[in-house]
């Protein structure tokens, strides 16, 4: 992935000339000049190679050998290298992989997308279609911090160069919508609490809303973090104060009955039974502020949404509750709120957890969990920056693992730990996602509305769920399949075209296990969530067509471009595989469910492990299944539980 760079000092060589000019001669092909937007050249190169510069030599060298591949397939298919061919040849050739098998289609996708990220990351373009380019975020530091959050955020430099010990009673791995939320409550039940949190500690000044660069400040690696299987789903992860909250679209819903009564019947969980967690819903909806958003804020994509839905008769469909009052539609939920609109634990449970005397410590990476005579008695972090490695060690009597469903069982996979069912790292559920776009001839600007505020809810029983998903110009380019005249017509309508998603209650599952502190995901998805993705596609193309819509981008191999009900009986009766869409991941669940049974869980009724006495897990993690809505509230509200589990047990 690739930032906005700003520097005006000479970035430092990756290319070489000859390697310059073959990317210049794909840049002119796949992305040509159209009716407003110049053709991509020599500046996208430029920008392109300064990103490159930033990121580690193996992520260069696997560029430059993209590079090579592809002028050397030139030079086999029409005996001559890519910057010798004419356009319309270079075009051709490059779409016979965009059109091919997969490995061709990822081939292309590895070498393109960084061009199309560098070339539509401009500001001119933006204000040609009328989109905000950057947010004025002023001066770092312009605003005087409460006197809680000088005396009790401790960053790593701010640590001495000696090791530090710390005791007290509790110590949380992770600030996120688990972590968060047992800090806050021990704290303000009078516990001693420390947190540890391996991002960093960003607000609204620091929220510049372009994509790339807050992908850099606010996502475990870039937001590269995938799975890999029988497709690739990307699934990104927050990594800085507020977890993955900080970096979601807000959306609030309650878990479903139908899953509660699941979780009852099928673990043994009466206590998360239907009724069982309303006081607890009721606790984190007030505290976040959670409600409707508003009607002048949802845009155009939720009004044509809405009139397709009604003339197909459809009558599930509405304004997303939200944990945002306040918001005003800025349209970059998901790189940090600009204006504090959206209340992420960053801004909700981690200052209400430090005003109660929470201690807590960015930067810094928990690596041991302690134990003594078998129970949790602490953490060992390690603490970046200064000239040598230090360590932090806070012993607690109780350790509160919530670093979200991915991480989790790397930690505790890499120290051994909650391994005795062999459950831990499996049932990963993730709620496969895509998104379809709509060409209509009225003003849409997606990009000045919530991005995610409407829901279409009339499939939700068959494991469907729509809502919204806007995403800025360079963003939505880079990830469309499309290159050529027809990327850049799509992309001077930018005004004109609407987004949305769909995603699926998942059956299939996934496994996290721990490679040298990283996570190796896998997951298949199977025949029936592939069903399920297909008939979703379809449903949202009618609604779509049923709004007024010219033309819908589906983002599914083999169909760039519905316009017509035949294009929708070809699609219909496609055999397609699980690799035929373009698939993403934001709710990772499940890998270290909860259950009675030690033999076929990981935590106990009170989210303390089986094999481990003092150890709780409070994040997505313990999720016993798939919660068919976004999990947010429902890891805040069993978060919320289990905070009174540890209380007593500290008490």
């Amino acid at each position: 992935m690739l930032h906005q760079i700003r520097s005006s000092s000479p970035a430092p060589r990756v290319f070489s000339k000859r390697e310059r000019k073959i990317l210049r001669a794909v840049a002119e092909a796949a992305l040509p000049e159209g009716q407003r937007f110049p053709a991509a050249g020599d500046a996208a190169v430029d920008k392109l190679e300064a990103g490159l510069a930033e990121l580690p030599a193996s992520a260069q060298r696997a560029y430059r050998a993209a590079i090579w591949s592809f002028d050397s397939i030139a030079r086999a298919r029409k005996l001559r290298g890519l910057a010798k061919l004419t356009p319309a040849r270079r075009l051709e050739l490059l779409e016979s992989w965009r059109t091919g098998s997969l490995p061709r289609r990822l081939a292309l996708r590895g070498l393109i997308a960084p061009l199309k990220a560098a070339h539509f990351d401009d500001p001119a373009m933006f204000r040609q279609v009328g989109c905000a380019y950057q947010f004025d975020v002023g001066a770092p530091g312009g605003e005087e911090k409460p006197r809680y959050m000088q005396e009790r955020v401790h960053g790593a430099d701010e640590l001495s160069d000696e090791n530090v010990d710390i005791d007290c009673d509790a110590v949380v791995i992770g600030t996120g919508a688990g972590g968060a939320v047992v800090a806050k409550e021990l704290a303000e039940a009078g516990h001693a609490v420390a947190i540890i949190e391996e991002g960093e500690y960003f607000g609204r000044q620091d929220f510049g809303g372009r994509p790339l660069a807050m992908q850099r400040k606010l996502y475990r690696d870039m937001g590269a973090t995938f799975s890999m299987g029988n497709t690739g789903i990307p699934i990104p992860l927050g990594k800085t104060v507020g977890g993955s909250t900080t970096i979601n679209s807000g959306t609030c819903y309650r878990t479903p009955e139908r899953v509660l009564r699941r979780w009852r019947d099928e673990f043994g969980l009466e206590d998360l039974g239907p009724g069982r967690l309303d006081t607890y819903f009721e606790r984190v909806e007030q505290a976040l502020g959670v409600a409707p958003a508003q009607p002048e804020h949802l845009g155009g994509a939720a009004r044509v949404i809405a009139r397709g839905c009604d003339r197909l008769g459809y009558r599930r469909h509405k304004a997303l509750s939200r944990n945002a009052p306040g918001c005003d539609g800025q349209g970059v939920c998901c790189f940090g709120c600009p204006t504090d609109a959206k209340r992420s634990t960053n801004l909700s449970y981690v200052p209400m957890a430090l005003r109660a005397g929470a201690e807590l410590f960015c930067g810094v990476k928990a690596r041991r969990i302690l134990t003594e005579s078998g129970r949790a008695a602490g953490v060992e972090a390690s603490v970046a920056g200064g000239e040598t490695a230090r360590t932090l060690t806070i012993r607690a009597r109780a350790v509160v693992v919530a670093c979200g469903s991915i991480m989790t069982p790397v930690l505790l996979q890499e120290n051994g730990l909650c391994g005795r069912s062999g459950e831990l790292g499996k049932n990963l559920t993730i709620h496969p996602a895509m998104g379809s776009l709509a060409l209509f001839d009225e003003d849409i600007s997606g990009f000045r509305a919530i991005p995610q505020g409407y829901a279409i809810e009339e499939f939700h029983d068959e494991g469907l769920l729509y809502e919204g998903a806007s995403t800025p110009l360079d963003l939505t380019m880079t990830a469309v399949p499309q290159i050529g005249p027809e990327l850049i017509q799509l992309a001077e309508s930018f005004d004109r075209v609407a987004m949305f998603g769909v995603m699926i209650e998942d059956t299939s599952r996934g496994r996290v296990r721990a490679a040298r502190g990283r996570p190796l995901i896998t997951y298949n998805l199977g025949e029936r969530d592939v069903a399920r993705l297909k008939r979703g596609v379809e449903i949202l193309a009618r609604v779509f067509f049923a709004a007024g819509a010219h033309a819908v981008y589906p983002l599914v191999h083999g169909f760039d471009k519905f316009e017509n009900e035949k294009d929708m009986r070809r699609f219909r009766n496609a055999t397609l595989s699980a690799s035929d869409f373009e698939l993403s991941a934001y709710h990772p669940l499940g890998t270290a469910r909860m259950g009675h049974d030690p033999a076929r869980s990981v935590v106990g009724p009170t989210h303390e492990a089986h094999d481990v006495p003092g150890l709780f897990i409070t994040d997505g993690a313990s999720v016993p299944s798939s919660p068919a809505v976004n999990p947010q509230v429902t890891i805040m509200a069993m978060a919320t539980r289990a905070a009174e589990h540890i209380s007593r047990a500290l008490s």
